[in-house]
């Protein structure tokens, strides 16, 4: 499959998997926030009503208690009044008679207790029809002063409780137990049951009361109202309550959608994690192409030429001079180093792979050991037109590594530096060393043709190659960089390299400084 397809296809199922995902976080978010207003809805009610009956509780008691009070006096009074007076005890038989003289109806009237409110003196009615008439009349008057006097009272009732009641301070008007129990049967009423928390406080600030497992758990969320909102400004009280598991009662009603999200992550996660597989073995398998292809094709130019010898030996026409024979035996001993060489190369990156590589390290002098390398390349570099600088600096150059690992591993560096030159043109190695605190540190910079910054990162992954555009223009596997680094690495050092198209390339290797403990 190619590359820009597959890119297709992961673009494609990353939008659909981020879409749902959004879709998911987005029906959540919605159900909180609607689940937020029922409660806050909910909440408001439930004080609303709570004070609500915390008002009527308090006016049913005083209603009570001054309706009781102002009968008595009343009662009181009444009985003083009427008894000043007198009573009348006269009994009359009287009867309502039509035109014609039949008799529909006839009642006795009794005793009437005369208060002074009502009539001035008895009344005593006849059996004729006008006496009927001033009975009726008299009976109305009585009743509409009795319905005045008694709206009277409810008046004088009313009034005591408006500027009676309010006169006492909050904390005596409110039954601070009465009120939890309103408010919680509110709240139950509403669907809530969580713990909760509340403070009863005047208009002013002042707190008059606090729930006894107060705690200042959830305070962000604070909800208000007003206690006998219709007194006046400084009689009115505020009580407040909050709820510490809010957050986990709205939340409560979208946990459902956890898991979904949970296996959306986890599909996602699983999908882009197989999407660099995917890459990866596919880079992987151009890498191992690219190695087949160029290992091929170094292995059988040694072969062919081993070969090629092999017949000329064979071959009777072919004169056996001593010169020729010695010719012949230095080739074939020539391309099977070569052979060798090229072989031992992948076999100790498998070696280091499996960590069972074993050095044999001494002591050494890395300000010598470069000069000897350097002086052994001169005539390669003198070669191309250019030529090798050294500026030793190092104090300490003592180190403790394997000489054949670690001199082949600054020879590989330096040997790609030769095959990556500028073509016609002279190239120039500059090498230095120096010290850095605990270190010891060398570089090796050439002005050859650079790489690509893109690409640097790259350069010590196995068999990795840069493109030049022909895999065949500079013959090797991509095992030599990978190769350095890890001889590096495995004698506790670094190695960084900078580098810019066009310019030329540095590597810059820090080790440690030779220590008496090490072994």
């Amino acid at each position: 499959m190619k590359k820009s397809t597959i890119w297709i296809i992961a673009t494609i199922m990353g939008l659909s998997f981020l879409g749902l995902l959004f879709l998911q976080l987005s029906y959540i978010e919605q159900m909180a926030k609607m689940k937020k207003e029922q409660f806050d809805e909910s909440v408001n009610r439930s004080l609303y009503q709570a004070s609500r009956n915390l008002e009527m509780n308090e006016t049913m008691r005083y209603l009570e208690k001054d309706v009781k009070d102002t009968e008595r006096r009343a009662y009181s009074q009444d009985s003083v009044m009427v008894d000043g007076l007198g009573t009348v005890k006269q009994s009359h038989q009287f009867a309502v008679a039509a035109d014609d003289g039949t008799v529909y109806s006839s009642f006795e009237l009794k005793t009437f207790a005369i208060k002074p409110a009502n009539v001035s003196k008895a009344m005593i009615l006849r059996t004729d029809k006008s006496s009927i008439s001033e009975a009726s009349k008299s009976l109305q008057e009585i009743v509409r002063n009795r319905y005045v006097y008694q709206k009277g009272l409810l008046d004088e009732v009313v009034y005591n409780i408006l500027y009676t009641a309010s006169d006492k301070p909050l904390k005596e008007r409110v039954n601070f137990r009465l009120l939890d129990r309103d408010i919680k049967v509110e709240l139950l009423n509403n669907g809530i049951n969580i713990p909760y928390h509340f403070t009863v406080e005047t208009s002013d600030g002042r707190e008059v009361y606090r729930c006894p497992d107060y705690t200042d758990e959830g305070r962000e969320h604070v909800y208000t109202q007003t206690l006998f909102s219709h007194d006046p400004s400084p009689k009115m009280g505020v009580v407040k309550i909050h709820f510490p598991d809010m957050s986990s009662y709205i939340f409560s009603s979208v946990r459902f959608m956890i898991p979904s999200m949970i296996f959306t992550i986890v599909l996602l996660i699983t999908f882009v994690f197989t999407i660099v597989v995917i890459f990866r073995q596919k880079r992987y398998s151009e890498i191992k192409n690219d190695f087949i292809n160029n290992m091929t094709h170094e292995l059988k130019t040694p072969i062919s030429s081993i070969s090629l010898a092999a017949q000329m030996l064979n071959d009777e026409s072919v004169d056996k001079s001593p010169q020729m024979m010695k010719h012949l035996g230095g080739i074939i001993n020539d391309e099977s180093k070569r052979l060798r060489f090229l072989v031992e190369k992948v076999l100790q990156m498998s070696m280091f792979d499996r960590k069972t590589a074993s050095f044999k390290k001494k002591e050494l002098d890395l300000n010598e050991l470069l000069e000897s390398i350097a002086s052994t390349f001169s005539l390669r570099v003198e070669h191309t037109g250019g030529k090798i600088y050294t500026e030793i600096e190092a104090v300490d150059s003592a180190i403790y590594v394997d000489e054949v690992h670690f001199q082949n591993a600054i020879t590989n560096l330096m040997d790609n530096a030769v095959k990556y030159r500028k073509p016609d043109e002279p190239l120039d190695l500059y090498i230095r060393t120096w010290n850095e605190k605990e270190h010891l540190c060398f570089s090796i910079r050439d002005t050859g043709l650079g790489i690509k910054k893109e690409n640097v990162k790259k350069i010590f992954d196995k068999f990795y190659r840069v493109h030049t555009g022909n895999v065949h223009d500079v013959k090797g596997f991509g095992l030599g960089l990978a190769y350095v680094k890890k001889i590096i690495n495995l004698h506790e050092g670094e190695i960084k390299c900078e580098s810019e198209l066009g310019k030329g390339t540095t590597f810059t290797i820090t080790l440690p400084i030779l220590r008496e403990d090490t072994n």
